[in-house]
Parts: C-alpha cells; structure tokens; sequence
C-alpha cells in the first residue's frame, strides 16, 4: 500500500517527459532545417563577393553537381527614378549577389537542383520604396561551342527596406529539374543564377478560343 504514492508519482513524471518530447519535436526538425541551411552557405557570416563554386560529387550514383557561377552582367540589379537612368542621384536602389551554393539529388533519371542565393539590397539617393521586388533567374547550361539551356526558371523574393538603407536577401530555390546528363556530358554542365528583370513581367495570358 505504502508505494503506490511512490508508483503514481512516476507515472505522473514520466507522461510530462513524454509531452515534453512531442512539444520538442517540431525545434528540433526546424533546427535540422536550419543547420542545413548553413551548411548550404558554407556557415559563414560574412558576405564576400560570390565565387564559381566546383563541381561536386553527391547523392547517389556519384552524381556530378555542376558548378554554380553567375552569369556576366547578370550580377547587378539596378532600379532608377521614374523614367530616369539607375544612376547617381536618381538611383532608387540596388541589389548584388554576395554568395551562391547549391546541392543535388538524383532520382528516376531527374536530378533536383537546390541553388541558394545570397545578397543585398542597397537604397540609393534617389530613395528605395518600403520593399522591392528582386528579380532572379537560375539556369542550368550544357556548355562548349554554342551553349545548350537544358533548364530555366525565373524567381523572385520581396525585401522590406524599411529595416535600413542596406537589406540583406536570400533565396533557395528547390525546384529546379532536369534530366541526368549521359556520362562524360555531366562534366559539361554548369549553373548560371543573376537577376533578369524579365521575371518581374507577368506571363502573357493565354489567349481564349473563339467557339464558332
């Protein structure tokens, strides 16, 4: 009789750890997130002007992950008054690439490419609006004489310029597929990202067919 007090308490102190374990969870998955996320980035938090990243051997059937560069005159992104020119006092604001990265997985003949991008947003003389739209396309290219998209995507992220004059931006884009190259083709391939004000243009509709 004298220990069931003692039972009921263990009991009791066991189900409030269990709880605890189940509210755990979710920080630790957002955690695992996070952590994979640094590691796309190398972990650093000094931005340094973004670099040709090699070529890397990872997931399954030691897949080749092409290099990620931007592309030239891609690295910049500019915004001017209303009808005026990006330039000195009447610039608005400008974006720069500071790092990229990216990781590969393989499945079905399909390769998903995640590319991150990191960079920042800078208000000019001329004033930045409350937030802007950045611009952002990444492509994977077969390269050589004449080169060959395999694959392109337009993004975009939003950035508040309310926090300051100078807004760090980041973007990983998870989406990216394409068929796996055949053998020593791979070694061919690289990743393109920079900014393309045509992605801020909506798609043209389609049109609608006339019904006689």
């Amino acid at each position: 009789m004298g220990d069931k007090p003692v039972i009921s308490r263990v009991v009791r102190a066991a189900a409030i750890a269990a709880i605890g374990c189940s509210l755990a969870a979710p920080s630790a998955q957002a955690q695992s997130f996070t952590d994979r996320f640094k590691n796309l980035f190398g972990g650093g938090s000094s931005e340094k002007p973004a670099v040709t990243a090699p070529a890397e051997v990872t997931g399954e059937d030691d897949l080749s992950c092409p290099p990620v560069t931007v592309r030239a005159g891609a690295a910049t992104f500019k915004v001017g008054a209303p009808g005026k020119e990006p330039v000195g006092n009447d610039l608005r604001y400008q974006a720069t690439i500071g790092k990229i990265a990216r990781e590969c997985t393989i499945n079905g003949g399909e390769i998903t490419a995640r590319i991150g991008i990191q960079g920042r947003v800078i208000a000019g003389p001329a004033g930045a609006p409350p937030s802007v739209q950045v611009p952002l396309r990444i492509a994977v290219v077969q390269g050589g004489i004449g080169e060959k998209v395999i694959a392109t995507k337009a993004y975009q992220t939003t950035v508040s310029m309310s926090e300051g004059s100078s807004v760090p931006f980041v973007l990983v884009a998870e989406d990216l597929v394409y068929p796996a190259p055949p053998g020593a083709v791979s070694d061919s391939y690289l990743f393109y990202v920079g900014f393309d004000p045509q992605a801020l243009k909506p798609e043209p509709k389609p049109r609608k067919s006339r019904h006689r």
